[in-house]
């Protein structure tokens, strides 16, 4: 059995290789080894592998390996663990609520599962029958012909840097208003995406959700983006909207063990508390959490805010009077 570093096989890392130094040129064998974890020994072996193999490898004037431009890899390679993992990928946004990135998702199952030998294919399939992420949410998406490709328009308008004119669903005003934004970055949370753009309305940074756009058109007209926006800073900068709430719960032990993976949003602090767990964080959808919270039952209680603890109330005396 061939013998595995951190990166795997020798022909992994060979592999791994030719991609990085694709994608990153100008690496040198330094580099390359303290990203393989091997001696810098190990590295020149490798490089002289992969030049003697016919991969065209230089050292460029300012230093490091760089591929010639135009070398191509041979067809698509991919191992039972790697293409399980595209495929689990691809059954999730099957879960969208926008019909094209569902439909996109069965033409990336069917192109990989083309290219896969016989056995990996094999595999892939009896992992796909076997393999169900979300039984409950099934009923809950739409027709094709309910949908647009949100999704898809306001990626290529991140991409691009170009403009968006949209009608907005406002939930606290109840009322639909005309906004012009600049799209800095898509983020999905557990129950829906949401769109981060400059709000030329409001004269900054703001978070709209996608399932309440009316009508979005994206314009010819580029916009520059911020030189120092960096979308995870600003998210955990709490810089969603100024509808975030901070929300502290109070979970028993064994109530948080099952809670946490499905906490929506980054957590802020979490502390044992004797019996139970205290946690924070912040989030936008009120709603949402008071049905999440049922899920819990008497485990777990709501200390801030007050609002959704007398939601949370709300919900569960409703639910008695049921019985």
């Amino acid at each position: 059995m061939p013998k595995k570093d951190k990166q795997g096989t020798r022909t992994e890392r060979l592999f791994a290789t030719i991609l990085l130094l694709q994608n990153r040129p100008h690496l040198t064998s330094r580099d390359l080894a303290e990203h393989f974890d091997v001696s810098r020994r190990t590295t020149f072996r490798d490089l002289k592998a992969l030049s003697d193999s016919g991969v065209p490898l230089t050292y460029s004037e300012g230093g490091g390996y760089e591929i010639l431009e135009g070398y191509q890899l041979p067809p698509l390679m991919l191992t039972a663990r790697e293409a399980a993992t595209l495929i689990v990928g691809t059954q999730f946004m099957k879960l969208q609520s926008d019909a094209s990135l569902r439909g996109d998702a069965d033409k990336v199952s069917l192109k990989i599962r083309s290219v896969l030998p016989r056995e990996i294919q094999e595999y892939v399939d009896r992992l796909s029958e076997n393999t169900v992420l979300d039984p409950y949410w099934m009923h809950a998406i739409r027709t094709e012909e309910e949908e647009s490709g949100v999704w898809y328009k306001l990626s290529e308008a991140v991409a691009r840097s170009r403009k968006v004119i949209m009608e907005y669903y406002v939930e606290s005003r109840g009322e639909i208003t005309q906004r012009t934004v600049d799209p800095l970055g898509l983020v999905y949370y557990s129950d829906h995406w949401n769109l981060i753009a400059y709000d030329h309305l409001r004269e900054t940074i703001r978070n709209f959700r996608l399932d309440r756009m009316e009508e979005m058109f994206v314009l010819s007209e580029r916009f520059e983006r911020p030189a120092d926006f960096d979308l995870i800073k600003h998210l955990e900068q709490d810089g969603m909207r100024p509808s975030v709430e901070l929300v502290q719960l109070l979970f028993s032990n064994n109530a948080f063990a099952r809670a946490r993976p499905t906490i929506p949003a980054i957590i802020d602090s979490e502390e044992a508390d004797g019996e139970n767990v205290r946690v924070t964080f912040r989030f936008d959808n009120q709603q949402y959490l008071t049905g999440w919270l049922l899920r819990f039952g008497s485990d777990v209680k709501v200390e801030e805010p007050s609002s959704l603890a007398e939601a949370h109330k709300k919900a569960a005396l409703q639910i008695s009077e049921l019985y």
